[in-house]
């Protein structure tokens, strides 16, 4: 039966969908997407598909490598702080970490973000973090994808994710056959959480410690909110410096399943690596949900990085140099361990000893 004047009938509005709203935001992001560019990168933002223009004759044999990644529940606290201008910076981390692992530099994304009800002004600015994210690490933001999901999502809640692609040279692709017994394990420091582990981490100190997010905490020097926002350290363009400076064999980026699970995916059959506790202690933060949590070792070690973000794996010759390179760039660094031959022992990778002050 047709709709009459006083009854409109249905529309995609009163269903949740306001498509005036996308164009609106559309508009807003735009001027941070195209700061977020390179040469390559051809048509701009509002096409159907993104454009890059890959300039086959300035390499000799191109590998591309491809991630996809997203930020885990660590949206829940830049959505219950209303604070949505560093979480596109932790989508941007997690893809392109990945792909320098493998020597790839990072040449464009694309991101998808979902939501329960376009508010412009809120996906402009998660964009403008994507945005900043990819300048830091050298890619250009190719485009990306704003969904209303109305009835499936709350008004307010969004969720994202990116995938990004790189490109290598296939005699400099970075894999664990290049590692060898007697390589040195240097790493990176974290700047804390990063997007890892926030089920846990929001288990412990928002339902059994009972803390507030915009409470101040001595040893974070601000608020529990801020530290959890912390942003993910992007390593990008420094781990590419170290691979041009260094020999490095590999890198490992630690993400979820910690420290020994991620060391283990970049290591060959025959040789096994060991790690010193010892050699650094981790942020006060992951003390604070150990404790409140009683959070045991083994629990902590396979949820969080525990405060190393990145490992490079290097001949014992070019230590010194990776160190300079990484603590020029402003990169907290340090000898973690070796890797050794597997002989008779049953892990992969072993941590010993114990963190100072932890």
């Amino acid at each position: 039966m047709p709709s009459t004047s006083q009854d409109p009938g249905a529309s995609y509005a009163a269903a949740g969908v306001d498509i005036e709203a996308g164009e609106e935001a559309v508009e807003r992001l735009r001027p941070y997407a195209e700061k977020a560019g390179r040469p390559e990168g051809l048509g701009g933002i509002g096409g159907f598909a993104g454009l890059f223009a890959l300039k086959i004759g300035k390499y000799r044999e191109p590998v591309l490598a491809a991630s996809t990644d997203g930020v885990g529940t660590k949206v829940a606290i830049a959505q219950a702080m209303d604070k949505h201008d560093t979480i596109g910076l932790d989508l941007v981390a997690m893809v392109v970490d990945d792909l320098v692992v493998c020597g790839a530099e990072p040449l464009f994304l694309q991101d998808y973000i979902a939501v329960g009800k376009l508010v412009p002004e809120q996906v402009a600015t998660v964009v403008k973090g994507i945005a900043e994210g990819c300048q830091e690490s050298g890619c250009a933001l190719l485009g990306g994808e704003t969904a209303e999901h109305p009835g499936l999502m709350e008004a307010g809640g969004y969720d994202l994710s990116a995938t990004g692609v790189g490109i290598v040279e296939a005699d400099a692709m970075l894999r664990p056959d290049r590692v060898r017994p007697g390589d040195v394990l240097v790493a990176m420091g974290s700047s804390g959480l990063h997007s890892n582990g926030y089920s846990l981490a929001r288990h412990v100190l928002l339902d059994i410690g009972r803390m507030a997010l915009d409470g101040h905490v001595e040893e974070f020097g601000h608020t529990l909110g801020e530290e959890l926002l912390v942003p993910t350290r992007i390593y990008a363009r420094d781990c590419l410096a170290l691979a041009a400076e260094t020999g490095v064999r590999t890198f490992s980026h630690i993400t979820g399943g910690g420290l020994a699970r991620n060391l283990e995916r970049v290591l060959p059959d025959g040789v096994r690596a060991v790690a010193e506790r010892g050699t650094w202690t981790p942020q006060p933060v992951f003390n604070l949900i150990a404790s409140r949590g009683r959070v045991e070792r083994a629990e902590m070690e396979k949820t969080f990085n525990m405060g190393v973000g990145m490992v490079a794996v290097l001949p014992p010759d070019d230590v010194d140099r990776a160190l300079a390179v990484l603590t020029a760039r402003h990169v907290p660094a340090w000898v973690l361990g070796e890797v050794h031959r597997t002989g008779d022992a049953v892990e992969r990778v072993e941590l010993r000893g114990d963190h100072p002050r932890f």
